[in-house]
């Protein structure tokens, strides 16, 4: 027991094992609004980085869509968006693939331009959405069908994507490449988005929720209790049969975060959890109260919880209340997910 609660109190200090049992999900980035943006598009175009080399804001994969004045998405801090909008407009207008390369590696960068001095390079394709007819079929689908999404683009204006069954593919007209030599065709997977079951609502439920939204988890929350009925209206599903709980911590969630306020309801969950494929697993309240629950479990269900649980749940910002306790778990669940979700 004692071998146990330290290996436990040991992941509260680092990030625990980086490792997932579950295929690989999204590291990084929320571009679910991206998505929902080019499937609803008549017109606009999807910018999508192709290759980076240095120093930039974001990696191969990463998009923006711009539709007339509006953009959803960003492959900057600011700096490029504008003429990325300008020649998005350009691409649209013309119904055809744009290809734009932007390098700032060296010295004269720094003082021409748009003087952007970051020291990268990105390789960028607008692709007009009015040409990909039933492209968001499949976009729309990647939220839900915990599937990659295989998005392939050619120079000669070959696009296609691929999740899971559902396949497009669309032969478009491309101008020339930007560049010179190097890479002319690529895949670039889209992995699934990671997903959080939050079991028991309390005061910092909301917030929590609302903060993995915007990191990009799918968040499903089980509370019974009808004092809690109303909390948690942020997440992607509710559940408030009490069996649905457990059940769900036995299924595919990335990270199981066990918060009832209860010490009993806590206890099930825990061994609801030792028995599912979670890497993650989060225990809210103080050190002596996990250590009187641990108490209570058996010791093969200790021992599968060793590795995985981190209780109290949440990195030490400093500061207390529901606002500071919800921060502290997605800073966490952040720093576990850039680690677990990489290859």
């Amino acid at each position: 027991m004692e071998t146990v609660a330290r290996r436990i109190a040991a992941n509260d200090v680092d990030a625990g094992e980086a490792s997932s049992p579950l295929p690989g999900f999204l590291a990084t980035g929320h571009p679910r609004p991206v998505l929902a943006a080019a499937a609803r598009a008549s017109r606009g175009v999807l910018a999508m980085v192709l290759e980076t080399e240095g120093s930039t804001y974001v990696d191969p994969g990463a998009m923006a869509c711009f539709t007339g004045d509006r953009q959803v998405g960003w492959l900057s801090g600011g700096c490029l968006e504008a003429e990325l909008a300008r020649r998005a407009a350009m691409a649209d207008a013309e119904g055809r693939i744009d290809w734009i390369e932007i390098d700032t590696r060296d010295d004269e960068a720094l003082f021409s331009g748009s003087a952007i001095g970051c020291r990268g390079r990105l390789r960028i394709a607008l692709l007009p959405l009015r040409l990909m007819p039933g492209a968001g079929t499949v976009l729309d689908a990647w939220w839900d069908g915990g599937a990659s999404l295989e998005r392939h683009i050619d120079a000669t204006g070959r696009v296609g994507l691929v999740l899971g069954g559902l396949q497009c593919e669309w032969q478009l007209p491309a101008a020339p490449a930007a560049w010179q030599g190097g890479r002319h065709a690529w895949t670039l997977p889209l992995p699934r988005p990671p997903s959080a079951l939050v079991l028991g609502a309390g005061p910092e439920t909301d917030t929590l929720l609302h903060l993995l939204g915007e990191l990009g988890w799918r968040r499903t929350l089980c509370e019974p209790r009808a004092r809690w009925r109303e909390a948690g209206n942020a997440a992607d599903a509710r559940h408030a049969d009490a069996s649905t709980g457990p059940r769900l911590a036995r299924d595919g969630h990335d990270a199981v975060l066990v918060m009832h306020h209860d010490f009993e309801r806590d206890r099930e969950a825990l061994e609801a959890a030792a028995n599912g494929p979670a890497g993650f697993v989060g225990l809210l309240g103080p050190p002596r109260r996990r250590d009187d629950l641990l108490k209570l479990l058996r010791a093969d269900v200790r021992e599968a919880l060793a590795s995985r649980l981190r209780a109290p749940v949440g990195i030490d910002l400093g500061g207390k209340g529901p606002e500071a306790i919800a921060l502290s778990i997605a800073a966490q669940l952040q720093q576990w997910r850039s680690q677990a979700g990489r290859p």
